[in-house]
């Protein structure tokens, strides 16, 4: 039933762009957020719509005011717009993340309103897809961005594949031959990473003694007897025989077990993987996952074009480009979580944070924060704050937390949303991941404010149960 309503809410939106000649597409610099713009470029391109389309960070009021005062004739805002209240713009909204139900309108397509967790169930990249094949059923084959959107919002994490409106268009994909499905390791990196690099840079689950060592990474699969090498190349994941995978596997499980970690730990291993046939096997473009990374690394730095051009189809200079954006992305990251440890996180009863200053960039603060809550020297018991400064006069801030916590009651969406405006700012996202900008020198105002409604949430579940 719930399927059926989605469905004809974004017909309602289709409906809207068909009485519409000029639109402006506004999205996020995500890889969610690139894909939504990605598929709104082609649906209204195939449609011969005429659009613009522009990438930002956050949707803050001044934002807003300036997309008024530019005069479109109809603004879609995807992979973000739930925010948006009382605005006199005409405009459209696929969006996933937390909304109030004051938000339900004909124009506003998003799984909160109708009962489904927007951080699981569908991304900002998936219910722009549903409005693009509303529009016309020939596009199904953008169907492979929604895919690749959905894992970049790590949307297939929590069950080890993607489930409700997310397994809806996976079997588009599947029917278009857009997107494969094949049962793997869960690892990143299986495409193109070396099999020792993978094992090193593991999480979730962590390998006792091997992650984060490349030393004992290489050691390990020594002793197992994995050849290394083809001829002068590394050989990666998806060189390994079945054989050679069920060994390691079974070496990483056996390793897991006799630490204590428990069988759960281990049916992490493995799980869904989603790859794209029509792209080069071995490249970061064949599996779903890499992909989005790499579009991460485009927008993020400015690069916006690169990435939408990626996804429209270009394999020759914007794909070079994005390559070598990927290859600073990583380096950003490596250096982001050192600079991080060598300040120090500190610890206050009911979460962690750091202040990175200008040492991180903010529109990776998140992803870093996302990273050393997955480090096993950090604790994960509580959520974790990161900080990094915007401009001058301003803060992003981005928290995370584990699934746990989440099921204990933890709404990191809410509570950052009522922090942000305790100190007049503007917060928002999902219940596992969410941001918010705030004034500079609010930050403990900001934190204390932040704690006291994490506080409330997990004491109010213990009343329930």
């Amino acid at each position: 039933m719930w399927w059926i309503a989605v469905l004809d809410r974004a017909k309602s939106l289709a409906d809207i762009i068909r009485k519409h000649e000029d639109i402006h597409i506004v999205t996020h610099i995500d890889a969610d957020g690139i894909t939504s713009g990605a598929i709104a470029v082609q649906a209204l391109s195939r449609l011969g719509k005429n659009y613009s389309i522009e990438f930002i960070k956050q949707l803050d009021p001044s934002t807003i005011e300036r997309i008024r005062d530019e005069n479109h004739e109809l603004v879609w805002f995807t992979d973000l717009g739930s925010s948006i209240s009382n605005s006199s713009l005409s405009m459209i909204i696929s969006d996933h993340h937390m909304c109030t139900d004051d938000s339900n309108s004909f124009f506003h397509l998003n799984p909160h309103l109708f009962g489904l967790d927007g951080s699981i169930y569908i991304s900002g990249a998936g219910v722009t897809y549903l409005v693009a094949k509303m529009l016309d059923s020939n596009n199904i084959d953008l169907s492979a961005l929604a895919i690749i959107g959905a894992c970049g919002d790590l949307q297939e994490h929590r069950y080890r594949r993607l489930v409700g409106g997310n397994r809806e268009i996976l079997k588009d994909a599947i029917d278009a031959n857009v997107v494969r499905v094949e049962t793997d390791i869960q690892y990143f990196g299986r495409e193109t990473r070396p099999i020792h690099k993978l094992l090193q840079y593991s999480t979730d689950p962590i390998i006792p003694g091997i992650s984060g060592y490349e030393s004992n990474s290489l050691s390990f699969l020594y002793e197992k007897k994995i050849l290394l090498k083809d001829n002068s190349s590394w050989r990666r994941w998806i060189d390994l025989s079945k054989e050679e995978k069920r060994i390691i596997l079974s070496g990483i499980a056996q390793r897991l077990l006799l630490k204590g970690f428990g069988h759960n730990m281990v049916k992490k291993l493995i799980g869904e993987v989603y790859t794209l046939p029509r792209e080069e096997v071995g490249t970061e473009l064949h599996d779903a996952k890499e992909f989005a990374t790499l579009l991460n690394s485009t927008a993020r730095y400015g690069y916006y074009d690169v990435g939408l051009q990626v996804c429209l189809g270009d394999r020759d200079k914007w794909l070079k480009k994005a390559r070598s954006l990927l290859r600073g992305h990583r380096q950003n990251l490596v250096e982001g979580v050192q600079y991080v440890k060598g300040e120090g996180i500190k610890q206050r009863r009911y979460l962690q944070f750091f202040h990175a200053g200008n040492g991180v960039r903010d529109t990776i603060v998140g992803i870093v924060t996302n990273m050393l809550l997955n480090d096993s020297n950090i604790r994960n018991d509580i959520p974790l704050v990161g900080f990094a400064d915007k401009n001058s006069r301003e803060v992003k801030a981005s928290i995370r937390t584990t699934q746990s916590l989440v099921d204990q009651g933890v709404d990191l969406s809410v509570a950052i949303r009522k922090a942000a405006s305790h100190v007049n700012g503007v917060g928002g996202g999902h219940s596992i991941a969410a941001g918010a900008t705030i004034p500079k020198g609010e930050e403990e105002r900001f934190l204390e404010a932040l704690e006291e409604e994490i506080k409330t949430q997990l004491s109010s579940s213990k009343d329930v149960l």
